[in-house]
């Protein structure tokens, strides 16, 4: 098959590791992948603002360039959210709307391509740690996205995987909603930093990494010794 990577800008410019396991995987069970470069923003930070005409203007791009994709997939449930349930929202009453409604059907967040999809549950991957997983909101409620994550980690030799309380509370973070919203932020990233913690975890998981960049962040402030690490990290691990 030939897949198309959306690579969301933050993995791009912090996280490239992410995206590069993510091919890593995809080429290792035989498909074809296609990167365009020329991809940029999904047009989501104005989009969540409130600022939908220049929204349009940074997603009119991505549909025509996707026009021709067959499977598109994206390793963020946020921006995954933004291309399959936003954008036809974005586009509704406009010339592009019937492109945006295509595009929706053929998007898939990469934990979900992989199990729904692909019925891949076990890629032979080792990871002899104690894990926890933090469900971003887009992902777990936009992209339906509880279990794929749960049943990759669940092959994972070695892996142990200790469910948080508040594993489906938002971290806070929510992109413009943490600079606009500073302190209501901080103190939600508190709550899901203090229920990882209470687990022994080593690690918190996430399909997010805009969640994980926020999480790290409040960890480290708290000279806290839990570590983050998006999934696609973990199933390349050997």
């Amino acid at each position: 098959m030939k897949i198309t990577l959306f690579i969301p800008c933050f993995i791009d410019a912090i996280y490239p590791k992410v995206g590069m396991a993510m091919v890593q995987i995809l080429e290792k069970l035989g498909h074809t992948i296609e990167f365009p470069g020329e991809l940029t923003c999904c047009g989501q930070p104005p989009f969540n603002s409130g600022y939908w005409p220049e929204a349009r203007r940074l997603a009119r791009p991505v549909l025509k360039r996707l026009e021709n994709a067959g499977a598109i997939v994206i390793g963020s449930g946020s921006c995954g959210a933004m291309l399959k349930s936003f954008y036809p929202q974005l586009f509704a009453g406009e010339p592009e709307e019937a492109a945006a409604n295509a595009l929706s059907a053929k998007c898939f967040e990469f934990s979900g391509f992989l199990v729904n999809q692909l019925g891949v549950t076990d890629l032979g991957a080792s990871f002899p740690h104690k894990v926890t997983f933090h469900d971003g909101c887009h992902g777990l409620r936009e992209m339906l996205g509880k279990q794929p994550p749960r049943e990759l980690l669940k092959h994972v030799r070695g892996l142990e995987l200790v469910e948080m309380t508040e594993a489906e509370t938002c971290c806070g973070f929510g992109g413009t909603f943490a600079t606009k919203f500073a302190s209501i932020s901080t103190a939600m990233g508190e709550v899901k930093c203090a229920s990882a913690a209470e687990t022994g975890a080593d690690y918190m998981v996430s399909n997010d990494s805009s969640c994980l960049m926020h999480l790290k962040g409040l960890l480290d402030r708290q000279g806290r010794p839990l570590k983050t690490l998006h999934l696609a990290e973990i199933l390349v691990q050997s």
